[in-house]
């Protein structure tokens, strides 16, 4: 009785792990090929585990190496292949302009990001969950199947939101031929073309930020030096009217909205 309730726990334990195997492959550390060329490679090596008549495709070892890496490059899951770069740019550009220095800190801006990117994202995990993970936990597709169909839906996200000639240029730097579908487009292509598109476009929407604090700036500077107070801090006395003229128009809704709708 003990020996089959151990046989349970290590099947599910196969097969929460092999849906790990799908964030590693949505990283983008681990491409396509390889991650196909490991598997034909495990199955070919004899490492595959019988239990209770139903044979795993990877070995309890490799599952468990690749848990332990899903857990060390988590953040970089977060970070890189969603909208929470944009999102975490733009809101340290927002504290900046005011010059709040710590208020809201750091946690409550990562937390805000991070739901925000959830509500952005929701759609294409949904897509993910149905077309891969689902049908894999119910084994009507291997592995490798659902890897390949995983990746798509978030290709097409990042894609859509990448400027072409980033991707171009990585592309060619890579030497990789044009391709006649978003299959065949590699992460380790898309994903850093994916980056430095988002941090182009956070710094334009952080640049229209910072300009109107900017100005309110200046010109309390240039009160403050023609009634001959020098020795006050201007940011002292321009803090609370960049608050107040925030507040007044309503600037988180104002922001978070275009933010949201910006990735449409």
């Amino acid at each position: 009785m003990k020996n089959k309730e151990s046989h349970l726990f290590v099947s599910r334990l196969l097969k929460v792990a092999g849906v790990m195997m799908l964030t590693v492959m949505l990283m983008g550390i681990i491409p396509d090929s390889v991650t196909a060329q490991q598997a034909q490679s495990a199955q070919g090596s004899g490492v595959n585990i019988n239990i209770g008549g139903e044979v795993e495709d990877f070995s309890l070892a490799i599952q468990a190496l690749i848990l332990i890496t899903v857990l060390s490059f988590g953040p970089a899951i977060v970070t890189m292949m969603t909208s929470f770069t944009r999102l975490v740019v733009v809101f340290f550009f927002l504290r900046m302009g005011l010059g709040t220095q710590q208020s809201p800190p750091n946690q409550v801006l990562l937390g805000l990001a991070l739901f925000i990117t959830i509500f952005i994202m929701a759609s294409t995990f949904n897509r993910i969950n149905d077309e891969a993970i689902q049908p894999y936990i119910g084994e009507e597709i291997s592995q490798t199947e659902a890897l390949t169909i995983a990746s798509v839906p978030l290709k097409q996200f990042m894609v859509n939101q990448t400027r072409e000639k980033d991707l171009l240029m990585f592309m060619d730097l890579g030497g990789i031929d044009p391709v006649a579908s978003l299959e065949e487009l590699p992460l380790y292509v898309v994903v850093p073309s994916y980056i430095i598109s988002e941090l182009r476009i956070a710094f334009q929407i952080g640049f229209l930020i910072y300009l109107p604090f900017m100005v309110i700036d200046l010109v309390v500077a240039s009160i403050l030096l023609s009634m001959g107070i020098m020795f006050l801090p201007p940011v002292l006395v321009s803090l609370p009217f960049k608050i107040l003229v925030f507040v007044l128009s309503d600037g988180w809704y104002l922001l978070v909205e275009s933010l949201i709708r910006s990735f449409n």
